[in-house]
């Protein structure tokens, strides 16, 4: 596991008007995402592949609800 560290560079979309929203940072060849809430806690870790894969699925609308 990644330990975050507070050089990393904190992203959020433009569409959250609230801290209910995950934040997402790049740190060599993981992705690091964590709620905004809470930027305290440990982040979920992703490999870039795996972050790639469900940010197709999102776009595709793979996740959205009927």
């Amino acid at each position: 596991m990644i330990k975050p560290t507070n050089d990393l560079r904190w992203l959020r979309s433009s569409h959250c008007g609230t801290n209910a929203c995950v934040e997402v940072a790049w740190t060599g060849d993981r992705v690091l995402v964590r709620d905004a809430k809470n930027p305290g806690q440990s982040p979920m870790e992703f490999s870039a592949a795996e972050w790639a894969a469900f940010v197709k699925g999102a776009r595709s609308g793979e996740f959205d609800f009927a």
